[in-house]
Parts: structure tokens; C-alpha cells; sequence
């Protein structure tokens, strides 16, 4: 005898209906209130609770099932204008279809090759089809899982194509040695040398390696800045006097020096624009300024303004 307990059909589809409503909030970025979102999953809920209802079955068309969603998005999200509506309505559906294949999809990774073909039927006609059969606890499981894998990628997605609009590419130039990488546009960055006011570019020293001592190696992490100075006096050092110590507050608000070069040339292009500058200073880091990669370089946000200071900016 098959058991249908319809209470915890309900509740289930009242929390998924729920989670998809305040998951299209988010995406969307609307905040809905907590009585809208609970009223919207109810009506949800019930409609599923309609389908053991012999009676009602004409309600399970497409047109019923589309009007049902956009029901359920007008009481969630009201109407405001229709740009802004078809904007929710696409978020919703995307969010129930990436939920529903990742159900699947996992439901199909955990069987094995007997389940599948216990599940494939053979037509009279010669043809095939396929007999799916997920459990309920199992979506009730799975489901917020797979919704919240959706939530991070998307997340991880937004934080990327932010940092992308703000990464733009690093050239400079000196003695007629040139290093190119991809570099940051940090807005919060101030650093100066406080004594010319010059800005200061941040670059990790690993791209100037084979310009630099190499009893530097691996050693601007370890000492101080102006301990390395004092290690190449009296040695040969071709851009020695390009070198600049630079005092700067860390994390900590600890003082401490920064070692730096004078270039002769830093262009810097961000999407269309091109910005050159010569009065600029090149901070080296000894470590690695991004873990992914995604740049290697700290762009000065005076390097990038058109009203920065007339003598820093040079025909590109």
C-alpha cells in the first residue's frame, strides 16, 4: 500500500519554495520581507499539494505553471516596472533549473551502471526511454547542497568581474629594460614618499630578479630595506642609484622601509584608456600579491587621473 504524507510534502515544498524565492532575492539584489517571501512559498507549497487532487489535474499545463511562477514573483517582488520584473523571472528559473540538473546530476553520479539500466525501457517501436526515479529525501537532502555550490560559484563570479574592471596592464621601463604585468587599481592606496610626495607603485620584486643583486634572493621578505642597502655597499650595482627607501605604516601600524626604483617610464593601460607617467616610484615586494595571479602589481590610483600633477604625465 502506497502512503502519501501530504503534511511533509508540504513543508518540504514550503522551504524550497522559500530558499529559491530569497536565493532570486539575492541575485537580483531586492530585499523582500519575510511575510512576502513566506506568503509567496505558500502558495507555492499548496499547488503542489493540488497534484493528489484528482479533480484539479487540469491545473498541471505549462500556462498554469508559468502563471503560477509569475504569481509567486508579483507577491515576493510586487511590480515596479517590467525591466526589473523580467530581470526577477529570469533569476528564477535559472536558480530552479541550476538546482534541478545539479539533483540530477548528482543523483545520477552516485548510481551504478545496474541502477541505470534497470531504469531503461524498450519500446514497442524499437525506441527507448529512460524510467527516472529520485526519492523525496534525497531532493530534500541533495537540494541545499547544490543550492548553496550555486550561491558561492556565483558569488565568486561577481568578486572576479569586479576585480577584473579594476585590472589593467603595467608596463615600465627602465635603461631600456621593460617589464609588463597584469596590476591592480587600488583605490585605497596612498602610499607616497613623503618627502617629494612622489606615488608609489607596488610591484613584486620577482619581476625585476635578474636585475637585482642577487644576494637579494628570496631575502626582501627576511631584512629590512635598508639592511639590504647596507649589504650592497661598495658592490657593483647598476641601478644603485635609482634605489629609493621609503617609510611606510603596515597592517600592524608597525614603521618599516619599503625598497623602490626610479623608472624612467611607467604606462599603464586600464580598458581603452592609457595613462604614461614619469614621476612615479616602483615599491618592491618580496612576496606575491595575489594567490591566484590575477595581477602582480598595486596601480597608484594618482597614475590613472587625468588632473594628477602636470609634470608626472608624458605623451604615451
Amino acid at each position: 500500500m502506497l502512503v502519501v504524507y501530504i503534511d511533509l510534502i508540504f513543508a518540504a515544498n514550503l522551504l524550497i519554495d522559500g530558499v529559491l524565492i530569497w536565493l532570486t532575492a539575492w541575485q537580483i539584489k531586492v530585499k523582500v520581507s519575510w511575510w512576502r517571501l513566506a506568503l509567496s512559498a505558500l502558495v507555492g507549497a499548496l499547488y503542489v499539494v493540488m497534484m493528489f487532487v484528482p479533480e484539479l489535474s487540469f491545473l498541471y499545463t505549462f500556462l498554469i505553471k508559468f502563471g503560477l511562477s509569475v504569481l509567486m514573483l508579483l507577491i515576493a517582488f510586487g511590480y515596479n516596472s517590467l525591466q526589473r520584473f523580467l530581470r526577477a523571472l529570469g533569476a528564477f528559473y535559472v536558480i530552479n533549473f541550476a538546482a534541478a540538473g545539479g539533483i540530477l546530476g548528482i543523483h545520477y553520479l552516485l548510481q551504478s551502471s545496474g541502477d541505470i539500466w534497470n531504469g531503461i525501457l524498450f519500446t514497442s517501436t524499437g525506441g527507448q526511454a529512460h524510467r527516472l526515479k529520485i526519492g523525496f529525501w534525497f531532493v530534500l537532502g541533495v537540494l541545499p547542497a547544490v543550492l548553496l555550490l550555486f550561491k558561492l560559484f556565483h558569488s565568486s563570479q561577481v568578486r572576479r568581474e569586479q576585480l577584473d574592471s579594476y585590472i589593467g596592464e603595467v608596463t615600465v621601463e627602465i635603461e631600456g629594460i621593460s617589464v609588463s604585468c597584469p596590476g591592480l587599481l587600488d583605490t585605497g592606496n596612498r602610499l607616497n614618499d613623503p618627502l617629494t610626495r612622489i606615488p608609489v607603485m607596488v610591484m613584486e620584486a620577482s619581476l625585476w630578479e635578474g636585475h637585482l643583486p642577487d644576494s637579494w634572493k628570496g631575502k626582501l621578505t627576511q631584512m629590512g630595506a635598508d639592511q639590504l642597502l647596507l649589504e650592497t655597499d661598495g658592490q657593483s650595482f647598476a641601478w644603485q642609484d635609482r634605489m629609493r627607501l621609503v617609510p611606510y605604516r603596515g597592517i600592524n601600524r608597525g614603521a618599516a622601509f619599503m625598497l623602490a626604483l626610479k623608472p624612467d617610464l611607467v604606462k599603464i593601460k586600464l580598458g581603452e584608456e592609457i595613462f604614461c607617467s614619469k614621476r612615479v616610484l616602483i615599491g618592491l615586494d618580496g612576496g606575491t600579491l595575489s594567490g591566484d595571479g590575477a595581477y602582480r602589481a598595486v596601480i597608484h590610483p594618482d597614475l590613472a587621473q587625468r588632473e594628477h600633477a602636470a609634470e608626472a604625465a608624458v605623451p604615451c
